[in-house]
């Protein structure tokens, strides 16, 4: 009799120290700090910023690493020098991972980059309603004096409009090739290349009429300019997504839900709203993510 009580007591301790192990461990690897990394560009350091608040508010330790290269932000989530960033799911798809993109909804695009990011030992909570894809953007004045609003207005009235470009555009597969096989021969009546940072300066000054733009470029949130109607469905959907170490999601369980929270309400307006307050008005992009986190995700 005292033999199995000495034997169920010790089973029991077995148990306790196992269980205990566990909780350790658990509660280690919780309390490590979340690195959180952006981007170089004002959206990717906003929405950045607003993740880190989101899992400072979930209780998370946050580390930041703002503006790391376009080049080496992938391998950076893989190999766990950051756990998360603001990534786009056309992104992943076409320049990480060279899968063809053409043709495929938001959710479809999602999926596919869920799926193949697996086998990097990585992750993508749900995605964004915000899409920052390719798109044609114009002077409003230009645009309404010729009745222009999708890329089939500006194709047909090509003749008048002055370009803005930049040499890669006129080169990739999916820019203005893609246009012209889209839509017809866009027959401008100049065509320039500039830097890209310029194109909104160029057309401000009446040196140029449209130009390459992305879908939430803060500029296009102003009175200045208008975006054009992709009619013809040329370009993917890049739809805002975080990308997360799967190591670190697994360890941080109420990480995936905080972001979620997040990335429901960033729709293409509010991205574009965001950038206009960093780009066009001058503001600390910390204080317009703290800003827009108080009173979207705070009320």
């Amino acid at each position: 009799m005292h033999l199995k009580k000495l034997v169920a007591r010790l089973s029991l301790l077995a148990i306790m120290i196992l269980v205990g192990s566990s909780i350790s461990t658990t509660v280690s690897a919780s309390s490590k700090p979340i690195i959180v990394g952006s981007k170089s560009f004002s959206e990717s350091k906003t929405v950045s910023e607003i993740y880190a608040l989101a899992l400072e508010h979930a209780g998370y330790k946050v580390v930041r690493k703002p503006n790391i290269s376009n080049s080496v932000v992938f391998h950076a989530v893989k190999t766990g020098q950051i756990d998360v960033y603001p990534e786009y799911t056309g992104t992943i798809v076409e320049a990480y991972l060279k899968k063809s993109a053409s043709g495929k909804s938001a959710s479809q695009m999602a999926s596919l980059a869920q799926n193949v990011v697996k086998k990097d030992g990585l992750v993508t909570f749900n995605y964004a309603p915000g899409d920052n894809r390719q798109g044609i953007g114009m002077r409003t004045s230009v645009a309404k004096k010729y009745n222009i609003k999708t890329l089939s207005d500006l194709q047909k009235n090509a003749s008048h409009i002055r370009f803005v470009s930049q040499g890669e555009f006129d080169k990739r597969a999916d820019a203005l090739p893609g246009m012209n096989k889209k839509y017809g021969k866009y027959n401008f009546k100049s065509h320039k290349d500039y830097d890209d940072s310029l194109k909104y300066k160029i057309m401000s000054q009446n040196k140029g009429d449209a130009a390459p733009v992305y879908t939430t470029d803060g500029q296009l949130a102003t009175s200045k300019f208008t975006l054009l109607k992709d009619d013809k469905g040329l370009w993917a959907p890049y739809n805002l997504v975080p990308l997360v170490n799967k190591k670190a999601a697994k360890s941080h369980p109420k990480m995936e839900k905080a972001l979620n929270q997040v990335d429901a309400k960033l729709t293409t307006k509010q991205l574009t709203s965001l950038n206009k307050k960093v780009d066009v008005d001058g503001q600390n992009y910390k204080t317009v993510a703290k800003n827009w986190y108080n009173e979207y995700m705070l009320n």
